[in-house]
């Protein structure tokens, strides 16, 4: 496993080893003492998975705010995406700032989302299927939102009409939005 960058204090592109033949391949794409020396120490909790069955599929900003934060570890299992990832933690030298990387079962890229920011993804193939290990166990009534739209964070999805749950149309302004982090 190597690190490829780490854009805002936390979030971690990461790249697998992976070893492939005329079978096909294999990859570790999560072991514990691996990250660790990596210095992700986090510990996970439970493994989510979603499936986007359109092209322009966009599933975010999402959190869950303190104490139930969680730190996502993100990758592409079939199909791609554009991910994100938006600092929200009040005093930081990076709060509002966002990166963005593709995620693809091709380039097998992992993205480590630290508890304190936002997360987000929209497709990019016509069949997606997204891996999520989570720090913190789901909880529905700290579970927040920002608008994939904010014009305050100015965040390139690659489209302008997406595909999109009726929870992700409320999510709530940037600059109307106070921080629990």
């Amino acid at each position: 496993m190597e690190i490829l960058e780490e854009p805002l204090p936390g979030v971690f592109l990461l790249k697998p080893r992976v070893f492939g033949d005329h079978r096909g391949h294999f990859y570790e794409p999560y072991n514990k003492d691996t990250f660790h020396k990596l210095g992700i120490t986090a510990e996970f909790v439970q493994d989510n998975q979603s499936l986007s069955t359109q092209k322009g599929v966009l599933r975010g900003l999402h959190f869950q705010n303190p104490p139930y934060a969680q730190g996502k570890l993100v990758r592409v299992l079939q199909g791609a995406v554009i991910d994100v990832a938006v600092d929200i933690r009040k005093g930081s030298a990076t709060y509002g700032q966002h990166f963005a990387a593709e995620l693809n079962e091709e380039n097998k890229l992992l993205m480590y989302v630290p508890p304190g920011y936002a997360h987000g993804f929209v497709t990019l193939a016509e069949t997606t299927l997204f891996n999520y290990k989570c720090t913190n166990y789901y909880h529905p009534e700290s579970e927040d939102g920002i608008a994939w739209d904010d014009p305050d964070l100015g965040i390139d999805w690659g489209i302008d009409s997406p595909i999109l749950s009726a929870k992700d149309t409320q999510n709530q302004a940037f600059k109307d939005f106070n921080s629990l982090f």
